[in-house]
């Protein structure tokens, strides 16, 4: 994706992070039998949290009903904004999409600009694989995004590769879309790497044709 070059500085962070935690590891051993006796529970119930999240599921009932081939279909339009892992806006972006699908495989088409000038493109394309279910694929995923619709929800689940000095590092993205009328969505994706978050986008997708 177009950002992910502004996204680099929260990752070379982050992955410094191992290293300060053997440092500090080593500075605190004299103090660690009597810390584990507190942390231990503290890290038990932070992992108990962490693996709560909701499932697409819980959505089941909620209106309006979200059909992929229905809405993501004519043209399309997005705005939205990126942020770091300290959830600072770094920057802002518009989209026109156009989506379209033959022989039951969908492809949106999508060109970025940027708060900046830069502009980027990016296609996906989606296949019905059953029971609310589809995989998704695009030129800077690696492997096949799974995705699954429930009432009014689409959780979409993949791996981003993303530049990173003069190589790359895949993130883990965590995409979630709710239809809060019949032609407005709106996207959270929450993008991680060794289980942290790097980043979050933030957007808003409307359909241009009003006409179903």
């Amino acid at each position: 994706m177009g950002f992910s070059e502004n996204l680099s500085s929260s990752v070379g962070v982050i992955l410094a992070e191992p290293a300060r935690v053997t440092r500090w590891k080593s500075a605190a051993q004299g103090r660690r039998r009597s810390m584990l006796r507190h942390i231990v529970p503290a890290l038990f119930l932070l992992l108990l949290t962490g693996c709560s999240s909701v499932p697409v599921t819980r959505y089941a009932g909620q209106t309006p009903l979200l059909v992929p081939e229905e809405f993501f279909s004519g043209p399309l339009v997005a705005h939205g904004v990126v942020k770091d892992r300290g959830g600072e806006v770094i920057r802002r972006f518009s989209a026109d999409i156009d989506a379209s699908w033959s022989e039951g495989v969908g492809t949106l088409d999508e060109r970025f600009l940027f708060d900046d000038g830069e502009r980027d493109t990016r296609v996906w394309r989606l296949e019905p694989a059953g029971q609310g279910q589809y995989r998704a694929t695009a030129g800077d995923v690696v492997g096949v995004g799974h995705a699954q619709v429930a009432g009014n929800a689409m959780f979409l689940d993949y791996v981003l590769r993303v530049p990173l000095g003069e190589g790359s590092i895949d993130l883990a993205i965590d995409d979630r879309m709710y239809l809060v009328s019949p032609d407005r969505l709106i996207n959270e994706s929450v993008m991680r790497k060794f289980g942290l978050r790097v980043g979050e986008i933030l957007l808003v997708i409307e359909r241009l044709d009003g006409e179903r």
